[in-house]
């Protein structure tokens, strides 16, 4: 099976004006690994079961960020659109009545056309225009179905519709603008070191996003890491684009589609039998899979054998890069990849799952994080100064 591989960690190469900085960095290094060392051997000693799980966050917090500085960034909350929420209907006028849309300035592109960063003439709002192809009364009635689905759609994690136009060849759908890129490109940054909390932040939200989704009785059919955007490439903030296969869930009506992208189809979609909620759960045990690893679960060297390994239910936590990866977190992606829709757990079950919900274990990964970076740093150390005389 092909697998997309991604490097995980990136040596830190560190450049000095003087031996005294040198020095100085150096033996703060040292200081700051033996502490954390120390630190841990207490905290996370098996002979000491009884002190109180409050005590240990608190620990860890004032020790790895003093001062009572904290990073946990996984819990700082998504910037709402900054607009209310909109009921948009397709104008039949120009667009260019009412923005100033950059052509040269493309965020982004698909089988649909091209999304261009615009600005609203009235306001000065900075917002992105998808103009999607629609020629036929077909392609615009799929469009409009994607108006009427944003429409109800309400939720921080969820892009935000501003307004649309129609005109006698294409729709233009104005959105809520973010500028952090796809969640895709840092899965495929070698310059971007995804750790476990990363992926706890991401998930978190993709669950928060799709909940309120179905909780709508609305399938969004086409999870992917594509289809994720960053609200800034500061923070781990994300929004859920592209509602454009999204429908709507009725129960009596028994829904079967025949599209997606091949490696993030569940397999009820390749059979070609109903799907239901736990459809768009199978894509987030796949990208929980990706952003943790960098491999791709079931891809193979062309779409045939990407559908046959997700038919046949074909993966493993065997890999290299599952080595340091937490039990829950396995457990988590083990209850999302399964064969039988009625098996995976619902994106409510999902966010009460200890991989999301422990903040105990958060605190620990984080600081497994910080000792990795530190030790990643005293390593590269010891390498240079060898090579110099104190």
């Amino acid at each position: 099976m092909k697998l997309l591989k991604i490097n995980r960690l990136e040596e830190i190469n560190t450049r000095y004006n003087s031996n005294r900085l040198e020095k100085t960095a150096f033996f703060q290094s040292m200081e700051k690994v033996e502490r954390t060392t120390h630190f841990q051997d207490e905290k996370f000693s098996e002979s000491d079961p009884g002190i109180e799980d409050e005590k240990v966050t608190n620990c860890i917090i004032n020790f790895v960020f003093p001062k009572g500085k904290s990073y946990f960034y996984y819990d700082s909350s998504t910037p709402p659109a900054p607009f209310d929420h909109r009921i948009v209907s397709a104008k039949r006028v120009g667009i260019s009545s009412y923005y100033n849309v950059n052509k040269n300035e493309i965020l982004g592109g698909g089988r649909f056309g091209q999304v261009h960063k615009c600005e609203e003439k009235a306001t000065g709002l900075k917002l992105a225009a998808k103009i999607i192809k629609a020629r036929g009364a077909k392609e615009k009635d799929e469009v409009k179905n994607e108006i009427s689905v944003m429409n109800q759609l309400n939720h921080v994690n969820l892009i935000q519709l501003y307004d649309a136009f129609e005109s006698k060849n294409d729709i233009v759908l104005v959105m809520e603008y973010v500028e952090g890129g796809e969640l895709f490109d840092r899965i495929i940054d070698e310059n971007c070191n995804l750790t476990e909390m990363d992926t706890i932040s991401f998930i978190k939200q993709i669950c928060e996003g799709i909940q309120y989704m179905h909780q709508m009785y609305i399938l969004h059919l086409d999870l992917k890491p594509e289809n994720i955007l960053c609200v800034n490439r500061a923070a781990n903030q994300i929004k859920i684009i592209d509602f454009g296969l999204a429908r709507r869930y009725k129960p009596r009506e028994k829904l079967r589609v025949n599209f997606g992208t091949p490696e993030f189809l569940a397999p009820e979609v390749v059979n070609y039998e109903f799907v239901s909620f736990p459809t768009d759960m199978w894509s987030v045990g796949v990208i929980a899979y990706m952003l943790l690893s960098g491999l791709s679960p079931f891809l193979g060297d062309d779409d045939s054998e990407t559908l046959n390994n997700i038919l046949a239910c074909s993966w493993d936590f065997e890999d290299e890069e599952f080595r340091g990866v937490s039990d829950q977190a396995k457990d988590f992606i083990s209850k999302l990849l399964i064969k039988e829709k009625c098996w995976r757990i619902s994106a409510t079950a999902a966010l009460k799952h200890p991989w999301l919900s422990d903040h105990k274990l958060h605190c620990r990964l984080q600081c497994n994080s910080e000792l990795l970076l530190i030790t990643s740093v005293f390593l590269v150390f010891i390498s240079y100064i060898a090579t110099k005389s104190f």
